[in-house]
């Protein structure tokens, strides 16, 4: 099975540039369109199953993508952002103000470590297997579409062998499982 991981829509946070990791602000108005747009145009893939993060922008960006599947959504805990510790719910100013140039240094370099935040191997540990174990669910040709976040997803395209660079709202890559492994099928952002 191909596995779709993408990003959610935009959060309320994201519009405010505040940083969320485990924070769970909803999706805005803006992101509930995006995540329409985006089901409308995947409305042609054979999708057999739909999962997201437990966080609350994941899950609304699933919900909207699986009404167009009729499949349901599956949460899986597993899938959530990377823990930013301390950043959590401030602005960029504040991060800025109170860690001067540390948010440049994780543009450049998603594995630089958050204070009192999650390590990027821990991120990556929990992620693989469970995106391993959905690529493996269906022996058909089908699509699994997994609603994750941008730090996760940048994380796994690195551990995957694949380029470092920002993950959009609704960007993401295609994996597939193969010789008892994930891999990177497309290393570029969903449109």
């Amino acid at each position: 099975m191909r596995v779709l991981l993408i990003r959610h829509g935009t959060s309320i946070w994201n519009n405010e540039q505040r940083w969320q990791g485990w924070a769970d602000p909803p999706l805005s108005a803006d992101g509930v369109t995006q995540a329409e747009a985006v089901a409308a145009a995947l409305r042609g893939l054979d999708i057999h199953i739909v999962v997201s993060s437990d966080l609350a922008r994941a899950r609304l960006t699933a919900e909207i993508i699986a009404s167009v599947t009729g499949v349901k959504v599956s949460i899986e805990p597993a899938l959530r952002e990377r823990d930013i510790g301390l950043w959590t719910g401030l602005t960029s100013a504040e991060v800025e103000s109170r860690w001067p140039g540390q948010q440049e240094m994780y543009r450049a370099n998603p594995k630089i470590p958050f204070p009192n935040g999650e390590e990027a191997e821990v991120l990556v540990r929990r992620a693989i297997p469970v995106l391993l174990t959905i690529a493996q669910q269906d022996p058909h040709d089908g699509v699994a579409v997994v609603v994750s976040h941008g730090g996760l997803i940048r994380c796994v395209r690195l551990a995957l062998g694949g380029t470092d660079r920002p993950v959009p709202e609704l960007g993401g890559c295609w994996l597939e499982a193969r010789d008892h492994g994930l891999w990177l099928v497309a290393d570029t952002d969903v449109d």
